[in-house]
């Protein structure tokens, strides 16, 4: 009796039809849509179009600039804005219809951003022409989902140095704070294009002191921008001398190979060092030792010289150990220097260590020049 009772059962399921597969989620699978800015699927925009279109009990008339009509419904207006929906509140209807004046743009315009508000699409080449227009009625009637793609349009693909200006000035109109700075920095970049552009000559008279201000911003960048090459230029002599005085010490402590300290050993075969300034401070110290003037301000390599052995002294921690020739002496010397002198040359040692103080200092420290 139980076997049989198991075929049976083995047989009722085997009746038992396959199940249909489980639905996809929600948003799993996307629609191509060969319309931008609407990710819905074809036949919902085109219900909503074909009730933008047809105007099916529309309630609201729509004046343009060239006296044209666009109908609409004040119930997905009002949805859409919160502008529309306060003038519908506020306004009386005229035979049925409320009346909204939508001028100073062009009516194509105005009827992609009505159908905006209908959809949530456009078309790539409505966009490419009226993305000016658009940006205004998206800010002005509050629709930020049309204005965070306006702004992304001109920031990727229409903003150029010719309508820089004007997109600039609309940025500051249409509290687009991340455009405008797009725009400013491609103004500043290529400001001689753009102070020649039919925008800029606009600008002059509508917006003077906009004029002005963008010159003077032109002025401060182009001032940065030299203080900024003159603080590059200078870290670079610091940068330099420090590396003269490292190879200073290299040269009086370790020798090099044909320079040293008399107890040194020289080798001709011994590869080069790595210090970039040992060759042309090699060449400074021969002539100094070989000069007979030698005396500061007897020649100029001589005067060079001096100026790097008290520099020397200035960064050197412990003269007493020091293999540098006159280094204690010049310590010495500087307990008795004038203050003023004094001042310029503690001025000079901190900026030097300062410039190096990134990559460390393996003989210098602040404390030589406090």
């Amino acid at each position: 009796m139980e076997n049989g009772h198991q075929e049976s059962a083995m047989v009722v399921r085997r009746d038992v039809p396959v199940p249909p597969p489980l639905p996809a989620r929600f948003g799993t699978s996307k629609v191509v849509v060969r319309r931008r800015g609407c990710c819905a699927a074809p036949s919902t925009t085109e219900t909503w179009d074909r009730l933008f279109d047809d105007a099916y009990r529309a309630d609201v008339s729509i004046q343009t600039s060239s006296d044209d009509v666009i109908y609409a419904h004040s119930s997905i207006l009002g949805l859409a804005s919160p502008v529309f929906r306060s003038m519908f509140k506020r306004q009386s209807r005229s035979k049925r219809l409320f009346i909204v004046p939508i001028r100073g743009v062009p009516t194509e315009a105005v009827r992609v951003f009505i159908r905006f508000l209908y959809s949530s699409c456009y078309e790539e080449n409505q966009m490419e022409e009226h993305v000016l227009s658009l940006l205004v009625l998206s800010h002005s009637y509050v629709v930020p989902r049309l204005k965070r793609e306006c702004e992304g349009q001109l920031e990727h693909k229409y903003l150029n140095v010719d309508n820089a200006i004007d997109v600039f000035q609309l940025a500051l109109l249409c509290d687009a704070p991340r455009l405008g700075i797009i725009c400013h920095r491609l103004i500043l970049k290529n400001f001689k294009a753009a102070s020649l552009s039919d925008g800029w000559k606009a600008m002059k008279e509508s917006h003077p002191i906009l004029e002005k201000e963008l010159l003077e911003t032109v002025s401060y960048e182009a001032y940065r921008q030299k203080e900024k090459v003159k603080k590059a230029n200078e870290r670079k002599v610091y940068l330099q001398l420090y590396e003269a005085m490292e190879a200073l010490v290299h040269i009086c402590r370790d020798g090099c190979r044909t320079i040293g300290p008399h107890d040194k050993a020289f080798n001709k075969h011994q590869a080069p060092c790595n210090y970039e300034a040992c060759k042309g401070l090699e060449s400074l110290v021969r002539h100094f030792a070989g000069c007979k003037l030698r005396v500061p301000g007897g020649c100029v390599p001589c005067k060079r010289m001096w100026q790097l052995l008290e520099l020397h002294s200035r960064l050197c921690i412990d003269p007493n150990v020091c293999r540098v020739p006159l280094c204690k002496n010049f310590k010495d010397r500087t307990r008795k220097q004038k203050k003023k002198d004094d001042i310029k040359w503690r001025i000079l040692v901190r900026k030097i260590l300062r410039t190096k103080s990134i990559t460390g200092a393996p003989y210098f420290s602040l404390a030589a020049s406090s």
